[in-house]
């Protein structure tokens, strides 16, 4: 199993849903970098299980650093983090041991592992571990508003409810993405909220789940970052949201919706505005060639329906090979979308900071 990803700076994941403790490496930070260690439990906090839509799995997830960290400062050593896993119901998970859950990774891991892997709460492939993500990404976020750059995120969608979306002028959408940053769920249109709760609940009750659309800006990105080819911004960025327990699309600006445009609608045209090269839209969400424009980076990453439903499913005992019923156990989110969103935001803050580092090391190299 390979758990690292990353090229200037690398993520290192690692842990079970209800093994002693999960946590991550990040390897390459800079030195001297002080910490704010009370962001990085404001942002724990939002990916926090709350009130009926979530789970009744409540971990307290304080963030421990153990390494590459002395007198406030990081060391530009290896720094690990570690979060103690203290709520864990194992036996949930022993009733329907071999039975494959659908839409879980059950039947993959018997697969590839024989047998092997911690099979308790879906083990290293639990959402658990977008816990050290979080906590992961807001360092990088941190490094990333000392150069200007800001990240927010809000619910585009849960099931058929829609969100507005954010706003095109810049002024309009750095103010939505500072509000959305204070949110536990975040959406732009209160009536939305008000419709998404309800669905969430409705869901809850009939013993099912829902999945939604992300809706991510950034602003502040420098034009130069990302490469032609393999590294592309947008190759960059899906491959570590694509790591994300249950996303399952990513599009950038219009992403689809280019399919129904001509050419001369798609395009984002070029003019000067106080002495520099904007574009007077931003369809391509802020991406030509794969490199970044300087315009905002617009992505929407879609989620899909929690599989952990209640409800009475078909399935397989894998070790009896058997044809069976399953109505699983346990404590289970009748949506995640609205937690995902700072995992969102962690990952797309890891990506565009290893990106920053490159064109660093390219611009000071000569």
């Amino acid at each position: 199993m390979k758990n690292n990803i990353g090229t200037n700076i690398s993520m290192t994941l690692f842990g079970e849903s209800h093994g002693e403790a999960i946590g991550v490496v990040l390897d390459g930070l800079p030195a001297g970098f002080s910490i704010d260690m009370n962001r990085i439990g404001s942002d724990m906090e939002k990916r926090k299980a709350k009130g009926k839509i979530s789970t009744q799995r409540h971990e307290q997830d304080q963030v421990q650093i153990v390494s590459g960290f002395f007198e406030g400062k990081t060391t530009g050593t290896p720094l690990t983090l570690l979060i103690k896993n203290t709520n864990t119901r194992s036996d949930d998970y022993k009733k329907t041991q071999g039975r494959l859950r659908p839409g879980h990774a059950d039947f993959t891991a018997y697969e590839k592992y024989h047998g092997f892997q911690d099979y308790r709460g879906g083990g290293h492939f639990s959402g658990r571990l977008t816990a050290p993500i979080v906590a992961a990404g807001s360092i990088c976020r941190q490094i990333l508003e000392t150069k200007g750059i800001m990240i927010g995120s809000h619910l585009e969608q849960i099931y058929n409810v829609q969100d507005v979306f954010f706003a095109k002028d810049l002024d309009t959408l750095s103010k939505q993405i500072q509000e959305m940053n204070t949110m536990d769920f975040a959406v732009l249109d209160p009536q939305a909220k008000k419709e998404m709760r309800e669905a969430i609940e409705t869901a809850a009750t009939q013993k099912d789940s829902l999945g939604g659309i992300i809706e991510t800006a950034v602003i502040g990105l420098p034009a130069g970052l990302g490469e032609p080819s393999f590294d592309s911004t947008e190759s960059v960025l899906s491959h570590l949201l694509f790591s994300i327990p249950a996303v399952k699309g990513v599009s950038f600006g219009l992403g689809f919706g280019f399919a129904r445009l001509k050419g001369s609608q798609a395009n984002d045209a070029f003019r000067m505005k106080d002495g520099q090269i904007k574009t007077m839209t931003n369809h391509n969400a802020g991406i030509n060639g794969g490199i970044t424009n300087g315009m905002p980076l617009i992505i929407h990453t879609v989620i899909k329906p929690t599989p952990s439903i209640f409800k009475e499913q078909n399935s397989v005992d894998y070790l009896t090979k058997e044809n069976v019923s399953l109505q699983i156990q346990g404590r289970h989110d009748p949506c995640i979308v609205h937690r995902a969103r700072i995992v969102i935001d962690s990952m797309v803050a890891f990506g565009l900071l290893d990106l920053y580092m490159s064109r660093q090391a390219t611009e000071n190299i000569v």
